[in-house]
């Protein structure tokens, strides 16, 4: 048996190479196999981190005697979903579609054209409350193969009109009135009691919560941010952010910590700010640059829930475990000030560490966190999954700019310098950019939409970070092809390219969901680019992809935050802003006053400095520096005084 997966670049399929089961890659040949064959194609899609995934392969893709069953009635094909958004996004909406919900490991049962008629997600190995087992599922498909093809065309057929439906809205006028409608709804869902939206499982609302930043904050954005930063989804001892609360209360989360979360929560608690909000910055972008760097200087995608098979082993404590790193007083101060109790606030006595309040010895509490997290240290680490993506690593780019810039730290700039640099030079290639990388090498797939929209924001936020134009031409040219191989007809966005691979349909999901849509990262890339060029061809085209979207973000506004945002700063003008001067204390009190605006587009530069049309014409004044500001094509006078800034 061949081990096809024994050369990819993702650790996902790379877990699975040396599985029993056949598995393919997704590439044309699997599908050229299973019509020589005449066998279903079996659709299986996960992603490293993922704790359900590692289970379901445990149980069924490990065990000889499945994987023998699965050789011979089925083509098997392992996607990652992090690599392949794309096949993802289709099967996802297939697996919706017929059962209701989602989610990870996704489970799919194709025919020889890519047309599901069967999905779901986790089965078991054996029946369990009133599910069947794996086996029983692959039996009852591959009988249905065999003698009822009917029955399957026909089932393929209409799964296959739904998948193709256009999903565009009616385009409509993005105005003052549609945020404020938002606004509200967002307050009917808003968690009065816990904070947060909804019920349990309970996601960090980093979208949303960045669109209540820009319309100047509100008290759905402290409570949550604060809620958040004092639960157990927060790291206490090595910062970031886990992935979901299981709970209402923020107390027990799912442990994987993913990029995409920490990169744009970083934004977020470095633009809100104050004590809690700089510390919980800082300590986002130190555990960024120490725990998901790689060493060519990117990002890694995510830090696995499980260590020695046991979810939540690595971050969860008991009074005894305290006992044995800190002493006496210290281990009994710590289960108070961290909420470590004898019965367990997750699971088997242990209990996830909450600062619900802040510690009344600053001194004693940062000499007991030092001692937790070098103990915690010895403990087995969860598996990271390190390939780099393209866009995951965008919107890293553009948090550790800001933090770096709020905060005056100047090393997560150069962070964001050398991520940016192995982007463009490892990603992006003569036939375009490619989603992924692993050490250095980069993978065989084409980059999607959201790829495209979040690293050309990215580097456009470090264009402005540093005023070095590199990054604004290349930002430039790739919203270049996202406006010439992604754009719809009605001023939208599709999610692949116009010569991508075909599927069974064409992904479009304007929908902000566990990260930014495509078409909200390109809106943002497009607005920024506008503001530092001052480019009307690239403001037009933003307008028009937010116009598409305007039902969505009114109706379901907790599913279109980033849109929201980027509307938001668009309504303000958006406010752009060049301070120009010698570096010194009157250049820095502007720059400050200019970086605390939410949504503004701040470039700060010596006089003379070329390649940024922000930039040109501006001077210091009476030999003093002097912040330029603009908003809606039109520039007030310079001022150099930070007070004067907005007055």
């Amino acid at each position: 048996m061949a081990n096809r997966l024994a050369s990819a670049t993702s650790p996902y399929l790379l877990q699975h190479a040396e599985n029993p089961v056949d598995w393919w890659e997704w590439e044309p040949a699997a599908f050229e196999e299973a019509r020589r064959r005449n066998v279903p194609v079996l659709l299986s899609v996960g992603y490293a981190a993922c704790h359900w995934c590692h289970v379901m392969a445990h149980e069924s893709f490990e065990d000889d005697a499945t994987a023998a069953y699965l050789n011979e009635h089925f083509v098997s094909v392992k996607v990652d979903r992090e690599e392949r958004p794309d096949v993802d996004a289709v099967y996802m909406s297939a697996t919706t579609a017929m059962t209701g919900h989602g989610g990870w490991p996704m489970t799919c049962v194709l025919g020889h054209d890519g047309t599901p008629f069967f999905a779901g997600t986790y089965f078991p190995d054996r029946p369990r409350h009133g599910q069947p087992s794996f086996r029983q599922v692959l039996e009852a498909l591959s009988d249905a193969w065999a003698h009822r093809g009917d029955d399957v065309r026909r089932t393929a057929d209409q799964i296959r009109e739904h998948l193709r439906r256009e999903s565009a809205m009616a385009p409509g006028a993005v105005d003052a009135d549609v945020l404020d409608r938002a606004h509200a709804a967002l307050s009917g869902d808003f968690d009065t009691q816990s904070a947060g939206f909804g019920g349990a499982p309970k996601f960090p609302p980093s979208m949303v919560l960045e669109f209540l930043l820009r319309r100047g904050g509100s008290p759905m954005l402290d409570a949550t941010c604060e809620a958040m930063a004092r639960g157990g989804i927060y790291d206490q001892l090595g910062g970031g952010f886990a992935r979901y609360a299981v709970d209402r209360d923020w107390v027990v989360p799912h442990f994987e910590k993913m990029l995409y979360d920490n990169a744009l929560l970083l934004g977020v608690y470095a633009r809100w700010g104050g004590p809690l909000g700089e510390r919980v910055a800082r300590e986002t972008a130190d555990f960024l640059l120490r725990e998901l760097r790689t060493a060519e200087g990117g990002f890694a995608s995510a830090l696995d829930a499980d260590s020695e098979g046991v979810e939540g082993r690595f971050y969860a404590w008991t009074p005894a475990q305290l006992a044995e790193a800190l002493a006496p007083d210290d281990a009994e101060w710590a289960a108070a000030t961290f909420e470590v109790t004898a019965a367990g606030t997750f699971e088997h006595g242990a209990s996830t560490l909450q600062l619900l309040r802040d510690p009344d010895d600053a001194e004693r509490f940062e000499r007991v966190r030092s001692a937790l997290f070098e103990a915690r240290a010895a403990r087995v680490r969860p598996a990271r999954d390190d390939k780099v993506v393209a866009a995951w690593n965008g919107w890293a780019i553009s948090s550790l700019c800001a933090a770096g810039r709020l905060l005056g730290v100047e090393e997560y700039v150069d962070a964001a310098r050398a991520a940016a640099r192995l982007l463009v030079d490892v990603h992006l290639t003569d036939g375009g950019l490619r989603r992924v990388s692993r050490d250095g090498v980069v993978g065989r797939h084409a980059a999607v939409l959201e790829d495209y929209g979040a690293l050309a924001h990215g580097l456009l936020d470090l264009a402005a970070a540093t005023a070095e134009s590199e990054w604004l031409d290349v930002a430039g040219g790739l919203l270049e092809v996202a406006l010439r191989d992604f754009r719809a007809d009605d001023g939208g966005f599709h999610d692949t390219a116009a010569g991508a691979e075909a599927l069974v349909a064409r992904p479009r999901d304007p929908s902000d969901n566990a990260s930014p849509s495509g078409l909200s990262s390109t809106v943002h890339a497009l607005s920024t680019y506008a503001a530092l060029t001052g480019s009307g061809r690239h403001r037009q085209a933003a307008e028009e992809a937010l116009a598409s979207v305007a039902v969505l973000m009114e109706r379901a506004p907790r599913f279109a935050g980033w849109s929201l945002a980027a509307a938001q700063s668009m309504l303000d003008g958006p406010l752009e802003i060049a301070v120009v001067g010698r570096p010194g204390p009157t250049r820095d009190a502007l720059t400050e006053r200019a970086l605390r605006r939410p949504g503004a587009v701040v470039v700060v530069a010596e006089p003379g400095t070329p390649g940024i049309p922000l930039l040109e014409g501006r001077v210091e004044v009476d030999g003093r520096p002097a912040a330029y500001v603009c908003r809606g094509m039109v520039c007030e006078r310079p001022v150099t005084e930070a007070d004067d800034l907005f007055g």
